[in-house]
């Protein structure tokens, strides 16, 4: 896949007509499509969700513009096959965002300037000195901010998408706009978090 291309107005005519199947859908199929892939990649904790979505999308319609069709399968199909491809790219990339706080700091992989200890002794105080650091950034967000990200990742599974949707009600926004706050919300800490203690 060319990470330049950019479809032109009649290449994403293309694709839009193409996620139709002949029923005129005024790029509402588009749309929720979307949406979905954006649910699949924010359930797989992905960081940028929204991103994915798009990146899973603009390679099915470089595809579809290559090739002209796309005819073995259908096109929700299709998108969710790609997705799948994507989200495996994600996971070899340098930058994992995927795991939750927990699962990053089980890892290592969110760990400030000065708890760098690799001992297995240091281990335990390290993960300590980690989350205090995440306790004073989460401080450091404004209180909207702060409430909103820790009732983000809060529960599990089902219990999570549900609170996510009475978040979005509550806030007056979609699940795609939410998400977005939370993820810039998590780079901010996370970031805060791999500086603190430099």
């Amino acid at each position: 896949m060319n990470k330049n291309w950019a479809p032109t107005e009649d290449t994403f005519r293309q694709f839009l007509n193409w996620l139709d199947e002949g029923v005129e859908s005024s790029g509402e199929k588009y749309l929720e499509l979307r949406r979905r892939l954006v649910l699949y990649f924010d359930r797989k904790n992905c960081v940028a969700p929204d991103e994915l979505a798009d990146e899973t999308l603009g390679r099915v319609a470089q595809k579809l513009a290559e090739k002209g069709s796309i005819s073995n399968l259908t096109p929700a199909h299709y998108c969710y096959v790609t997705a799948k491809y994507v989200f495996l790219e994600y996971l070899r990339r340098d930058e994992q965002g995927h795991a939750s706080f927990e699962e990053l700091v089980e890892s290592g992989k969110l760990r400030p300037a000065a708890a760098a200890g690799t001992g297995e002794d240091d281990r335990a105080s390290a993960q300590e000195q980690l989350l205090r650091y995440l306790e004073q950034c989460l401080a450091k967000l404004g209180d909207a901010d702060r409430e909103l990200i820790l009732e983000y990742y809060r529960g599990e599974g089902g219990t999570k998408i549900q609170t996510r949707r009475q978040i979005a009600e509550r806030l007056g926004v979609s699940a795609n706009a939410l998400s977005i706050r939370a993820c810039r919300i998590r780079e901010k800490v996370e970031t805060c978090v791999r500086s603190s203690g430099g």
